[in-house]
């Protein structure tokens, strides 16, 4: 559970890094080629509370992280653009595919019943205004083209209840932080705390793409 705002660095905007907090499993042991997953989901894991109405935004097939979600927040919404979220038979084949059949077998049928899962643009998110307490977007935004990111953030802004909360990673260079003061004031979200864009020597990294990649964390709030 979250701790109490503005009482812990959790909040800071800022890349991550290597010396913070991670985790090798999530529900499952974490694929060994998701360099930046066990740093995001250990942070972001963080503001999750056992009252929240939750939505884990572009969330992946086998990702586990809105299987986390459903076994800790009341209520939890999961949406992906790809139609295999819609299928709880094609979600346990992707779980074989990148964790392996035990993995698959382990999941808890009762944590597949409690996950509301939606396919959706966020661009144009299937949900009613103000419903969330918080939205969950992790390695996403750094995938989408610059009219569809603005039109997500509004979309989240407009999903968020009051001074809830948009928990985002991106990847660095593909989404530039320095860039996020502005899309805050198109968007009608704020930073909710200290916004930190200088890349520390210490930053996580990865250049399995053939580009040295960092990964960045924001705590935006609509408020």
């Amino acid at each position: 559970m979250m701790d109490t705002p503005k009482a812990t660095e959790f909040m800071e905007s800022r890349y991550i890094r290597q010396s913070d907090p991670k985790t090798d499993t999530l529900v499952f042991p974490l694929h060994p080629a998701w360099w930046s997953r066990p740093y995001e989901y250990e942070w972001a894991r963080r503001f999750a509370r056992p009252d929240d109405v939750v939505l884990d935004a572009a969330c992946g097939i086998s990702h586990p992280f809105k299987f986390w979600l459903a076994e800790h927040c009341r209520e939890v919404h999961a949406c992906d653009w790809d139609e295999r979220i819609l299928s709880e038979e094609a979600i346990r084949l992707d779980i074989v595919s990148d964790f392996g059949e035990q993995a698959a077998q382990d999941l808890p049928e009762s944590t597949l019943v409690r996950l509301h899962r939606a396919q959706a643009n966020l661009a144009q998110l299937p949900y009613e205004s103000g419903k969330f307490d918080r939205v969950f977007c992790i390695s996403v935004l750094e995938h989408l083209d610059t009219g569809t990111m603005l039109r997500a953030f509004r979309e989240f802004a407009r999903v968020l209840k009051p001074n809830g909360q948009l928990i985002a990673t991106f990847d660095v260079p593909e989404m530039r932080p320095d860039l996020l003061e502005t899309i805050m004031a198109v968007t009608g979200l704020t930073i909710e705390d200290k916004l930190n864009v200088n890349e520390p020597d210490d930053a996580i990294w990865s250049d399995m793409y053939g580009t040295p990649i960092r990964c960045f964390r924001a705590v935006i709030c609509k408020g």
